[in-house]
């Protein structure tokens, strides 16, 4: 791909930046793409160190007072609503076939629309190919970083995300939902559940307010509560002075010269026209399929396969957790929609078991759905009365989401679709899965361990709802020691590009039980220690 057929030509003039800082376009800058868990935490970590960044946004600069509280009209102010196609036999391929993932299109990212679950990794998923063995068919790999390396780092995000039940951080007070979830854990024997760890505030911390449990923090929260590098991270990098965000600024190809070396990043604005970063450092943070699509769409003829390819992982061992919903119905009313949509975790299940019937573990978290997103959801392509009776029973229902660890897979992948264009006229991204035989049995004792918790506190009927389109996207430029294994090493750096760096939950080498957010800001903030030493023993 070259400059000359992207967009609307090359234009002269830098992007607008919208923080009153601006960097010359001819300036070797630090480059992010992407301002979401990883890209709005490099940036503050880097800017709070002296070190200018430009931040290159897709999305629009959204605020917290923007965000409208209905599920629909909310889902299309945030979502990232470009084409992609799908492929694969998972049921998503069928059921939302131009939609496989749901994340966000704005300033902050994904961070402005997610639960604000915040359970670390366990040492044993850092080391998944020695502790699960070989498993057909999974292409299982070692991290080459552990939990005792990442400890202090998991403190630090900890810290400044507010977690609860952690570093002294009160609970978020119990709502219905999660009076119902735990008293069937206690019921059936469970040991280790409670209301969080979660990044929303049960009482007022670090410039945020308490959370006001109005039942709609999930889609982007007004009031602020609940963490996101939209609230915390980019005002105060703003506030640095050194901050240069571009929001509607979409990477389209990064560049290199004929060392190898990244040498800038192209990107078009909202009009479609072309704009080039020079860069010193290029840091790619679009999440795990945005990110490899930059890659592919980034080659040249010294890079066929793409940028920093030539292992061939790029766009590989596609994750997205083991996901799926199970909801329980009562002779009562619940009314799970009121107070925080995820406010209660189950954990006694995230253990490495095999006695169980497959690798790994899963985490079961409370979850509600307005009646508009139960409708479109809670059987996909369902009708008559069987489905209406589903609505009928919204008041009396609690729910609670499942998530667990899939096994990576090298032909589970993300690839270009030569055949689909997006509105710039580039291959949109196609993401093919298909279920590996662990994940099914994972389901499977989910499910069933889901409605034995609902039906020990008197549910007189349960239903099991697939999975929804992904928001946990991971593993598409995982980390590996050797070069030939992955596509960076253990501080995101790719291993063939000494420059360009990978800071967003593309690196995973296995996927974990928990949910990804907080180890992705605890790598961010490692990677920026990394960087900032390297451009000061000029490493890089």
């Amino acid at each position: 791909m070259t400059a000359e057929n992207i967009g609307r030509g090359a234009s002269a003039e830098a992007g607008r930046s919208v923080t009153g800082y601006s960097i010359d376009p001819d300036e070797e800058a630090v480059v992010i793409v992407g301002s979401g868990a990883g890209g709005g935490t490099l940036a503050y970590e880097l800017t709070a160190k002296g070190i200018p960044v430009v931040v290159l946004e897709a999305g629009p600069y959204l605020h917290n007072e923007d965000y409208v509280n209905n599920e629909w009209e909310a889902f299309n102010q945030m979502a990232w609503l470009d084409p992609r196609t799908t492929t694969g036999s998972w049921r998503i391929a069928r059921d939302f076939p131009n939609l496989p993932a749901w994340i966000v299109k704005a300033v902050g990212g994904t961070t402005t629309h997610w639960s604000g679950a915040t359970p670390r990794f366990k040492a044993h998923e850092f080391k998944a190919r020695s502790v699960y063995g070989r498993i057909d068919g999974a292409n299982l790999l070692d991290w080459p970083i552990t939990l005792e390396e990442m400890a202090p780092y998991y403190d630090r995000a900890e810290k400044a995300m507010g977690s609860t039940h952690v570093h002294g951080r009160p609970p978020l007070p119990a709502n219905n939902n999660y009076k119902v979830f735990a008293g069937g854990a206690k019921e059936v024997g469970y040991k280790f559940y409670a209301t969080g760890p979660y990044a929303t505030n049960a009482e007022e911390y670090d410039g945020r307010p308490a959370s006001i449990q109005d039942g709609f923090n999930f889609q982007g929260d007004k009031n602020k509560s609940k963490w996101s590098t939209l609230v915390r991270e980019l005002p105060r990098a703003a506030d640095t002075g050194l901050l240069d965000l571009r929001p509607e600024s979409q990477a389209v190809q990064i560049t290199h010269d004929a060392n190898g070396r990244a040498d800038a990043v192209l990107y078009l604005d909202k009009e479609g026209n072309l704009h080039r970063q020079a860069a010193k450092i290029v840091c790619v943070a679009g999440n795990s399929i945005e990110t490899p699509r930059l890659l592919l769409l980034s080659g040249t003829p010294s890079c066929p396969d793409g940028l920093a390819n030539s292992s061939g992982h790029v766009g590989r061992n596609y994750m997205r957790h083991l996901t799926g919903t199970v909801w329980g119905h009562f002779d009562k009313p619940v009314r799970m929609y009121r107070g925080e949509t995820m406010a209660g975790v189950i954990a006694d299940e995230s253990i490495h078991d095999p006695d169980r019937g497959f690798s790994g573990g899963y985490y079961m978290e409370t979850i509600s759905l307005g009646p508009a997103f139960m409708a479109s959801f809670v059987e996909p392509g369902g009708w008559g009365p069987d489905f209406a009776a589903l609505l009928d029973r919204y008041l009396n229902t609690a729910g609670m989401w499942i998530v667990g660890e899939d096994m990576p897979q090298e032909s589970n992948r993300v690839t270009l679709n030569t055949t689909v264009k997006d509105t710039n006229g580039l291959p949109v991204p196609n993401v093919h899965y298909d279920d590996h035989a662990n994940d099914l049995a994972m389901r499977d004792h989910a499910y069933a361990a889901g409605q034995r918790v609902y039906e020990a506190v008197g549910a007189q009927t349960s239903h099991h709802t697939p999975p929804y389109p992904s928001t946990h996207n991971l593993g598409t430029a995982r980390m590996s020691e050797r070069p030939e294994d992955g596509v960076v090493d253990k501080w995101g750096r790719t291993h063939d590009v000494k420059n360009l760096f990978i800071s967003d939950g593309s690196v995973f080498t296995t996927g974990a039980a928990a949910n990804p957010t907080l180890t992705i800001v605890a790598l961010a903030i490692r990677q920026a220690e990394y960087i900032a030493e390297a451009l000061r023993t000029q490493e890089v």
